[in-house]
């Protein structure tokens, strides 16, 4: 169900909108979502070639999901542009770096409702292109699985927005195909190499967050009762160090408390 919308400011462009315009709901949709790759991928690979996809074409593909009547993308707001707007409801997809954010978010949260669609690598598939020869390796699997926690260093940098209760995230598991240049720096040249490509091919899952109460779903139900970031990161299978940004995001919104100290370390309780 759509939330209820705020009124749209008078410099913002305002359109009556078909049914529908916007996927509102939390079911996955594989076939809108491989009808968007088809959409954009073809398009920016057919204006562009390789080279040119990475997160412009992520972002497209996603904006095309989530809102697939382009009548409502790019709408002026201000002295910004929305990726997607309806009723006044403004819909944002960043690939990273929230940080860049911090204007416009401040600008449109005064009366809108704005909702960050984010999308992280569930499962990747790598290629390697050897920039001397143009050879492209067979794609393999990446050992590594994104997974909804990855989002907490993003909201780390717009910490200062997350209790706006106007603000509201959607997280976006998708699955990638991605080809990186054997340009970095360690021996076999994969280590700090540069991306060229990241195509969308599948969509995994997708986590919501309308209100505080969400942000209970980062809590694992194997946590004890009481719990140290050593005792998150192993429930919820993550680095200690990105543990540690969670608690504090989740600390900020009022999921978890602290209630004392074991040794150096906090220990924290559900709210």
């Amino acid at each position: 169900m759509p939330r209820k919308k705020t009124a749209a400011s008078n410099q913002s462009t305002k359109l009556k909108a078909p049914s529908p315009v916007i996927k509102y709901s939390s079911a996955l949709d594989e076939k809108l979502f491989s009808q968007a790759c088809k959409k954009m991928i073809g398009a920016s690979q057919g204006q562009n070639g390789i080279g040119t996809l990475s997160e412009k074409t992520i972002h497209s593909v996603l904006k095309y999901y989530y809102a697939p009547n382009s009548d409502y993308h790019e709408i002026k707001i201000g002295n910004y542009v929305a990726d997607i707007c309806v009723d006044g409801e403004i819909f944002e997809v960043q690939t990273r770096q929230f940080n860049k954010m911090r204007d416009k978010l401040s600008y449109f949260l005064q009366e809108h409702d704005v909702t960050i669609i984010y999308p992280i690598p569930h499962t990747k598939w790598l290629s390697w292109l050897d920039m001397e020869t143009g050879e492209l390796s067979p794609k393999r699997k990446s050992p590594k699985t994104g997974t909804m926690y990855h989002i907490f260093p993003e909201l780390y940098k717009i910490k200062m927005f997350i209790t706006n209760p106007n603000l509201h995230f959607i997280i976006s598991l998708i699955d990638v195909e991605e080809t990186r240049y054997l340009n970095g720096w360690s021996k076999d040249k994969k280590k700090g190499s540069s991306r060229c490509d990241g195509i969308p091919v599948g969509i995994y899952d997708e986590v919501r967050i309308d209100s505080h109460a969400d942000y209970h779903v980062f809590l694992p139900d194997t946590l004890p009762e009481q719990f140290t970031s050593k005792d998150y990161a192993k429930a919820a299978h993550i680095p200690q160090r990105l543990a540690g940004v969670g608690l504090n995001i989740l600390l900020e919104v009022n999921a978890v408390k602290r209630v004392g100290k074991v040794g150096n370390a906090y220990l924290y309780e559900r709210t």
